[in-house]
């Protein structure tokens, strides 16, 4: 039976590179546990990026952000509020904004935009190398004989894992670009009506309204525009649109304090 010192167990085993021993010890905690954990660990990393690399390290962990969301999403969890299973990646995607809203708010729009346009090329880069990658001719049995039979199963999982189904990657990157642009832009509006005051509204609000276009985007794109069986759009609005969505809030809300934080967190030849 797990209990809340497991967390502990499982952090120290990580941080000791016992992998194994790590993920062995967070699959037998509650998951809502580790989604929680999860979550202070990935704010707290922009922090640190902030920190030590300014408005670069929030370019860095924005692209390995919105590359590991794309990879997280292929997992599906059960929480136990959910009638139904439902992919991981939510907390990396909201993430982001908050990233976009410390560059708004303490670098500029355009800084804040350029994050954007890199971690889309990012990832779109890493996609085409790794297309390549499993591209590669891989080994057949007699070719790899006894000392590399280890390796025949990794094409198919990197097939699993980096072969991106079309309609989705493509709902994604347009659910990226819009929502993303559309957070900047929102935020800077907010920030000229209140002279810059009541952060946290305008944190909260501008990722609030920006998370429900993602949702709205990529699901209407994947579901019904570009799928060859589309779902009515009833299904799509309260299963897909709206059935993570109060996730989403929930990380807003509780990114309100890191996005204050982050004041503190600027570079020391930070020019405010």
């Amino acid at each position: 039976v797990s209990s809340p010192l497991s967390i502990f167990e499982g952090l120290y085993q990580l941080f000791s590179l016992n992998f194994d021993g790590f993920v062995t010890t967070f699959n037998n905690i509650p998951i809502e546990f580790t989604w929680f954990v999860f979550l202070v660990i990935v704010f707290i990393s922009i922090l640190i990026f902030l920190k030590f690399f300014g408005e670069v390290g929030l370019y860095v962990y924005t692209s390995i952000a919105i590359i590991a969301a794309n990879i997280q999403v292929l997992k599906i969890v059960k929480f136990s509020f959910f009638a139904e299973p439902v992919a991981l990646g939510t907390i990396l995607f909201a993430s982001i904004f908050l990233c976009t809203d410390i560059l708004a708010e303490y670098y500029g729009g355009n800084s804040a935009r350029k994050n954007i346009l890199i971690s889309f090329l990012g990832f779109l880069l890493m996609t085409i190398l790794m297309l390549f990658t499993i591209g590669f001719k891989p080994l057949d049995k007699i070719t790899a004989g006894d000392n590399y039979a280890w390796a025949l199963p990794l094409q198919d999982n990197l097939l699993g894992v980096f072969l991106p189904f079309p309609i989705f990657f493509i709902a994604s990157m347009i659910a990226y670009l819009f929502s993303q642009f559309f957070d900047i832009w929102f935020f800077e509006k907010i920030s000229e009506f209140t002279n810059r005051r009541f952060l946290w509204f305008r944190n909260n609000f501008s990722t609030i309204i920006s998370s429900l276009i993602d949702n709205t985007i990529f699901s209407v794109f994947a579901w019904i525009i570009l799928n060859p069986n589309p779902l009515d759009f009833n299904t799509v609005l309260f299963t897909f649109i709206l059935g993570t969505y109060f996730l989403r809030i929930l990380i807003a809300l509780f990114d309100t304090p890191f996005i204050y934080l982050a004041k503190y967190f600027l570079p020391n030849n930070h020019n405010e």
